[in-house]
């Protein structure tokens, strides 16, 4: 794994890999309830195979492919196959609306598009007439598409087939393919991963092969990952997190890549794959301990009594056990009983028993979320990254574990705060720049070769360790003067398992207020115990004894906020529930779930006005998006709570 080797493109690397652990599982995928494995040496003949066939289609060395649905083994051949050819993979969110597939397809200029299936080949036929560049459809999984025109359609499968028997014909073919593979370069665009576009258009990222592969070998080999780990292939195909965690260093390392059956099979088949190595943004562990809590709600009294003794227990003891600092003899033997009783038995349901190393990022996590983690056991870090660094920026050492920071420099890449507080970075894995679009590059750049990530942080003086604040632009102050950091209350308010989701306002205003959704599923098991009927998500969210809950939580925010001295005077004083969950698809969110503040604080405007007037309710009406795309309209007459501003004597004393 030398870094600067010749190994400087994915298909070298899949040569080497072929060499060194031929036999070894590279992919697994569960199909119909059953596992199945391909060796390196498989995958490698595969992916052969493959780029011949789609060298016959016509893909050439510098057009670009797109490839859209699940994690899927044939997906991510895809995406070999066309770097064999040196041609340009451009992954694209599997939950995308037609105009959003639309705009990347367009934009990238794709010709060919790989899709998993026929809900993703009816996306892209019905845009079809704006992709005036686009030749061909490919697709792996055939259900239900045997009676569509096959003009431009094709399965993978059967590329795959014409390739290897091409080449078995013609063995000039094959010299092509060794040529196109030896003929690529360190410079090369091994990827094109388009944003999420929290401030407008999605901006695609362009990353070499060179920078892709010396960041992951750095952070491979700073987290000592080797051929024997496994990953669980989940996260979006778009996403830098799944392309550097399951693709870049599972190349690099020569790691499994498992691929789950379906995003509703997720936990189970974590279960049944036991990864040793796992990325989850802070939603992933919070929907996890929603799951978890829910369950505690309905066991028996005793298990009740033994998990929240041994939850305080693990709370006392956990970190320094897991960091192996000293601990008492009872303390010890205390934490090591919790281990077999409620702890062991809480990774192995979560499918986290095999992890040794975890890592959040994305977002910021809740102190208290990451703190729990830890404390039965799991190896959990943060790391800060971006897109445009192919992800990392700052991961965390194991020993030097800190929930309020997200840990120093990842190896070779430098960091400085520039004096308005913004967080720029140099890195191994940096970014070529935006695909045609050389203003914005400019944009996010300084003079001297920095990204501007746009982030506001600061090195912790202590520690040495980045702390990141918040968005820099989102950053901003009462009419007192006190700091207002939405996205660190919003955290504080996704701790709490009912709330699901918070967006808070206070910039240039007297006070602070919030707009929460409820987490469904918790709060339907709790109506569920309190026999409260309900018949929908906005009669369950303006139920009195829900506002009653999710009051218990903001005051408990409140009284947490109220001992931090610099944020004490932003406390909620109002809030509202939401009469509808937020949904990428309605523009709220973004295809990696993270709310668009500005569109919804456009979108609400009257609930807004209305938090701020001293109104107790608020008219609302919202056009949303169903699942099959058409639209509709929600009303509801949305209530606000108030809320008690703390003093310092009534703090809790430490975070929420």
């Amino acid at each position: 794994m030398a870094r600067g080797g010749s190994y400087d493109t994915f298909p070298k690397l899949l040569l080497r890999n072929t060499a060194q652990f031929g036999t070894r599982p590279a992919f697994r995928h569960k199909d119909l309830g059953i596992w199945q494995s391909w060796t390196w040496a498989e995958v490698a003949e595969i992916i052969r195979s493959y780029a011949a066939g789609l060298h016959r289609l016509g893909l050439r060395p510098g057009e670009t492919i797109a490839v859209v649905g699940s994690n899927r083994p044939k997906l991510y051949w895809t995406m070999m196959a066309a770097q064999t050819l040196r041609a340009i993979p451009v992954p694209v969110y599997s939950d995308a609306v037609a105009d959003e597939l639309a705009f990347v397809l367009a934009h990238a200029e794709a010709t060919v598009v790989a899709a998993q299936d026929q809900e993703q080949v009816d996306k892209v036929l019905s845009v079809s007439d704006r992709l005036p560049q686009l030749d061909r459809i490919i697709y792996d999984e055939p259900r239900g598409i045997d009676g569509y025109d096959r003009g431009r359609l094709i399965a993978i499968g059967d590329i795959i087939n014409d390739g290897r028997a091409a080449l078995a014909a013609d063995p000039a073919l094959g010299e092509r393919i060794d040529e196109s593979i030896r003929a690529g370069n360190g410079s090369d665009i091994a990827v094109i991963l388009y944003t999420s576009g929290t401030t407008g258009a999605p901006k695609g990222v362009m990353l070499s092969a060179r920078g892709c592969i010396d960041a992951a070998t750095d952070t491979t080999r700073f987290d000592k990952l080797t051929d024997k780990d496994v990953v669980l292939a989940y996260l979006p195909l778009a996403w830098a997190g799944d392309h550097y965690v399951s693709y870049a260093q599972g190349m690099v390392a020569g790691f499994c890549m498992a691929c789950p059956e379906s995003s509703n099979t997720i936990e189970q088949d974590r279960h049944e794959i036991g990864p040793t190595f796992y990325l989850a943004p802070p939603r992933g562990f919070e929907a996890m301990l929603t799951r978890l809590m829910v369950r505690m709600e309905d066991a028996a009294p005793i298990k009740r009594r033994l998990f929240a003794y041994f939850l305080d227990v693990a709370r006392r003891y956990g970190e320094q056990v897991l960091t192996g600092r000293p601990v008492p003899l009872s303390g010890r033997l205390l934490y090591a009983l919790g281990g077999w009783l409620v702890y062991e038995p809480l990774k192995n349901v979560l499918g986290l028993s095999q992890v040794r190393v975890a890592y959040t990022g994305g977002e910021a996590i809740g102190p208290d979320l990451f703190a729990f983690y830890r404390a039965i056991g799991l190896n959990l870090k943060q790391l800060y990254g971006q897109t445009e660094a192919f992800l990392y920026v700052t991961c965390q050492p194991d020993g030097e574990i800190y929930p309020d920071t997200v840990g120093p420099p990842a190896p070779n890449v430098d960091i400085r705060i520039a004096e308005s507080g913004e967080v720029q970075f140099r890195s191994p894995g940096m970014f070529l720049g935006y695909f045609k679009d050389q203003a914005k590059t400019a944009e996010a750049m300084t003079y001297d070769g920095y990204v501007r990530t746009g982030d506001a942080g600061f090195f912790d003086e202590k520690t040495g360790h980045l702390k990141i604040i918040d968005r820099a632009k989102d950053v901003g102050r009462l009419a007192d003067g006190t700091m207002f950091a939405p996205k660190y209350l919003e955290n504080k308010l996704k701790f709490y398992p009912n709330i699901k989701e918070a967006i808070t306002f206070g910039d240039s205003r007297e006070f602070v207020c919030a707009m929460l959704n409820i987490d469904p599923v918790a709060v339907a098991n709790w109506a569920e115990r309190n026999n409260v009927a309900y018949g929908s998500y906005q009669e369950l969210a303006g139920h009195p004894l829900v506002y009653d809950m999710v009051a218990k939580d903001v005051a408990a925010v409140n009284r947490s906020l109220a001992g931090e001295t610099v944020l004490a005077g932003a406390q909620i004083r109002r809030f509202l529930i939401l009469h509808k969950e937020l949904d990428a698809d309605d523009g709220e969110l973004t295809r990696t779930q993270k709310v668009r503040r500005r569109f919804i604080a456009e979108r609400y405007a009257s609930l807004v006005t209305a938090l701020y007037n001293g109104a107790h309710d608020a008219d609302i009406s919202t056009e949303v998006t169903f699942e099959d795309g058409r639209k509709g309209t929600i009303a509801a007459r949305v209530k606000i709570r108030d809320m008690q501003i703390v003093g310092p004597a009534e703090s809790l004393g430490r975070a929420a």
